[in-house]
């Protein structure tokens, strides 16, 4: 059994229910996906550097991502319409935990000059986004390997229907918010 997902069942639903006056347990919001996503512009001139992110991406989030492609052709970034531009994951369950546990406790304290998130980044629906502007902060990473710092955007998706609700649920997980 996941530590935060131990977490999430003892502790955060029943201070949830109690805060927020739900009647019944299923209402509490959860987290439901967290989508990992790597845009790797430079692979329209070198398709290794896409291989590479890849590569990243599984090593972090421990499942092999997908390659995302160019719907648009954009004549002035040299981009056509199907080309490949970048990778992302959808993590769920106990990988989403996870890495939800080692995002909060390991990777973010390494960021530096790290003084909390954003805590402007919900859309509306009580979905998190998070900028990252380099793998290095995941411990897997090993720094040998790594030919060029790539950032990438990690968005939580919960099924609370506030940003108030989904802000609590995310601070009772942990997340570092700024004060």
């Amino acid at each position: 059994m996941n530590r935060l997902k131990e977490k999430y069942q003892k502790e955060i639903t029943p201070s949830m229910m109690e805060k927020f006056n739900y009647t019944s347990i299923m209402q509490t919001p959860k987290v439901d996906k967290i989508v990992i996503n790597m845009g790797v512009g430079d692979a329209v001139s070198n398709t290794k550097n896409l291989d590479k992110a890849v590569n990243e991406l599984t090593v972090i989030s421990g499942q092999k991502p997908v390659i995302t492609k160019a719907k648009k052709s954009i004549a002035g970034f040299r981009l056509r319409e199907g080309m490949p531009i970048g990778t992302k994951v959808t993590l769920r369950g106990d990988r989403m935990y996870d890495f939800l546990d080692k995002l909060v406790s390991v990777s973010l304290p390494r960021v530096r000059d790290f003084r909390g998130v954003s805590n402007k980044a919900f859309d509306g629906r009580g979905n998190y986004t998070l900028g990252v502007k380099e793998q290095l902060i995941f411990p897997e990473v090993e720094y040998d390997m790594v030919d060029k710092v790539r950032g990438m955007d990690i968005v939580i998706v919960t099924t609370a229907n506030t940003d108030e609700e989904s802000r609590e649920l995310l601070t009772q997980l942990g997340m570092p918010f700024q004060k």
